[in-house]
């Protein structure tokens, strides 16, 4: 599950696609509507930086809007399971050709725990990323809704040394795989086999 991520701007790499995505026609475009392309900590409905295939195929950075909207409900959805995308009416399209990466920092977690009573409650907040990375890359959806870019980030069943706090984490790629990813003609399930899954998480 990931519903909180954070772009930390000391970065040079990242400070860079954030200010590319704020001077993108569609970033300014969405800025008059939405707000900003944002840096910090990023929340769904923000407008985000996103990397996806340009017409010619090659990766992008793009500003973009974070979440799906379902059709006759007020539902927005933000993640996506990456077992069943292929064969789930709403992302199959998207998992075979529009994917992208959302570069980040790190993401947030919040510890799930069962009280005594059997009742659910959210414990200690932990800031993950890929043990011995600086930048987090995320590996997301993306499609066009009303003339609008909208994406959302993909799940899997997390590394052993998360398990404790989420039964999910994000799908996330080395930064040498970003540009197979974003290819709408490459396998997506291929390239699972090389998705980060030791992690760091620290309290925060």
């Amino acid at each position: 599950m990931c519903v909180r991520f954070f772009i930390d701007t000391h970065s040079d790499e990242l400070d860079e696609i954030v200010e590319k995505a704020r001077a993108t026609k569609t970033g300014i475009k969405l800025s008059h509507l939405w707000g900003p392309v944002k840096d910090g900590e990023i929340k769904p409905t923000d407008i985000a930086p996103v990397i996806a295939p340009a017409p010619s195929g090659k990766p992008k950075i793009y500003a973009m809007k974070w979440g799906y909207s379902v059709p006759g409900k007020t539902t927005i959805l933000f993640n996506a399971r990456s077992e069943t995308a292929a064969i789930r009416p709403t992302f199959k399209e998207d998992w075979l050709h529009h994917r992208c990466i959302v570069p980040a920092s790190y993401y947030y977690e919040w510890e799930h725990l069962t009280d005594e009573k059997g009742r659910k409650k959210s414990g200690s907040r932990y800031l993950i990323q890929p043990k011995g990375h600086d930048i987090t890359w995320l590996c997301g959806l993306y499609r066009v809704e009303d003339g609008y870019p909208y994406f959302i980030i993909l799940t899997r069943e997390p590394g052993e040394e998360i398990k404790f706090i989420h039964n999910r984490m994000p799908l996330i790629l080395p930064k040498e795989k970003i540009e197979e990813w974003t290819d709408p003609n490459s396998d997506p399930q291929r390239l699972i086999r090389y998705a980060l899954t030791v992690m760091v998480a620290d309290k925060g």
